[in-house]
């Protein structure tokens, strides 16, 4: 390829890319342009260095072009580049679904906490992105249990198709398209602590009581929400509603999965098995491919058996590369016992933002599980410090740090680095951070 620079390629994009997309910050601070990516440091077009501290929104969990995923891609490629994804299959769709059901409803089944539930096992439907999985999942809910309505929260993120947009809270993707929603969604509060679990117990079982209500849909821990993580006994909580009023419970696990939180999948922490799992991002380290899973009696009793023309498709649906690299990559995570690294190195992080102190200007706090935390930066009435964050953010980029904020008010510095990241790496980013955060 010939010198493509930044300057080239941003003024390529606003001409050609629709404006709403890529933002381009005047002073010239924002975006960088990615020329390449390995392990944990990207390159932008210039050859600039820059450790990673986003994983490509969680994607790289075995960090970038992780050589066993690209090995298994390339060789698929050659092999098989496409299929007829619900007509002429191919053997890679087969084993992906049945590795994500020894992962979830199997592995499930066969632990103590979950004896009742002996037997699990898991039928997946495969999508191309992570709101394609959400709405699977609305779909196996509604024609399993007849009633439209689902339950989602405050700050919840699944995705901007016209399907996940009913469950996805904040306004700035929702508003524009309302006209055209069919608003079955109904929001409740999402707890941060244990002190709100009474009241959000109240709401929900006032709207499964006075309306159809076929799903609660949830992330254990919300990622774009703000890295905000629930008190241990939600999910429980949420499992007993749904069984008491004939709901299913869907986990939203596209950003916590595959050991991004010190888990296999985060709701492993509270021990809570869902009806129904959406999995995305880090399922194949870099290939569009996402899946809805759900208990099998459960998708045997919503879905009828195909006559020849399925319901629910897509053309790429259990795409050949992206199964093999998802295969490769869910066998690298285990051979590296990454969810195991991804807890230990996730205590050390969360330890060394504690030590980033607030100031009188400026009140810190730090949340997080595994290698998925958040550093909230708020000014002393305790307003959001939106401005000063986005300041942190393109500070840390000058300096060769990706990072990206969260929530409603981009006021949450987050951290979702690939789980191969060293404690030295994590040491030297939070540093950084504390110096331009002091000079603020």
């Amino acid at each position: 390829m010939p010198n493509w620079n930044r300057q080239k390629t941003l003024a390529l994009l606003r001409q050609y890319e629709c404006r709403n997309i890529t933002y381009i910050d005047p002073d010239g601070s924002w975006p960088i342009v990615w020329k390449r990516a390995r392990g944990v440091f990207v390159w932008d077009s210039a050859g600039k260095k820059y450790l990673d501290l986003t994983a490509g929104f969680g994607v790289a969990a075995t960090g970038h072009a992780n050589l066993r995923v690209v090995r298994a891609g390339r060789q698929q490629m050659g092999e098989l580049l496409h299929a007829m994804g619900d007509v002429h299959p191919h053997a890679l769709k087969a084993r992906l679904a049945r590795e994500l059901s020894r992962l979830t409803f199997e592995r499930w089944g066969r632990s103590a906490a979950s004896a009742q539930r002996t037997g699990l096992r898991g039928k997946a439907i495969f999508c191309n992105s992570g709101f394609e999985a959400v709405e699977a999942s609305l779909k196996s809910a509604l024609l399993a249990t007849g009633k439209p309505g689902v339950i989602a929260f405050h700050g919840a993120y699944h995705g901007t198709g016209y399907g996940a947009l009913n469950t996805t809270h904040r306004r700035h993707f929702r508003s524009p398209f309302l006209s055209q929603l069919g608003r079955f969604g109904s929001f409740v509060e999402f707890p941060k602590s244990e002190d709100r679990l009474d009241a959000v117990k109240s709401t929900l079982q006032s709207l499964l009581r006075r309306r159809s209500i076929g799903a609660i849909l949830v992330e254990p821990i919300q990622g774009r929400g703000g890295i905000n993580v629930p008190p241990p006994a939600f999910l429980p909580l949420l499992r007993r509603l749904c069984d008491q009023f004939g709901a299913l419970l869907i986990l939203d696990e596209i950003y916590t999965g595959f050991g991004r939180t010190g888990r296999w999948f985060a709701c492993e922490h509270s021990r809570t098995v869902p009806d129904l799992i959406c999995l995305g991002k880090a399922l194949s380290g870099g290939f569009p491919i996402s899946a809805c899973v759900g208990r099998a009696d459960l998708m045997d009793a919503a879905w009828p058996s195909s006559n020849g023309e399925a319901i629910h498709t897509s053309t790429f649906l259990g795409h050949p590369v992206g199964c093999a690299m998802a295969l490769a990559q869910i066998q690298e995570i285990r051979q590296r016992h990454l969810v195991k690294e991804s807890a230990e190195l996730g205590k050390v992080l969360l330890e060394t933002l504690a030590r980033v102190k607030s100031t009188p200007r400026l009140l810190l706090s730090a949340r997080g599980a595994g290698l998925m935390a958040g550093l909230e930066l708020r000014l002393p009435k305790g307003r959001p410090a939106t401005a000063r964050t986005l300041q942190t953010i393109k500070g840390m980029l000058q300096k060769g740090f990706v990072l990206l904020p969260e929530g409603e008010h981009a006021n949450v510095i987050s951290f979702t680095p690939p789980l191969i990241i060293s404690p030295a790496q994590l040491e030297h980013t939070v540093d950084a951070l504390n110096a331009i955060l002091r000079g603020i």
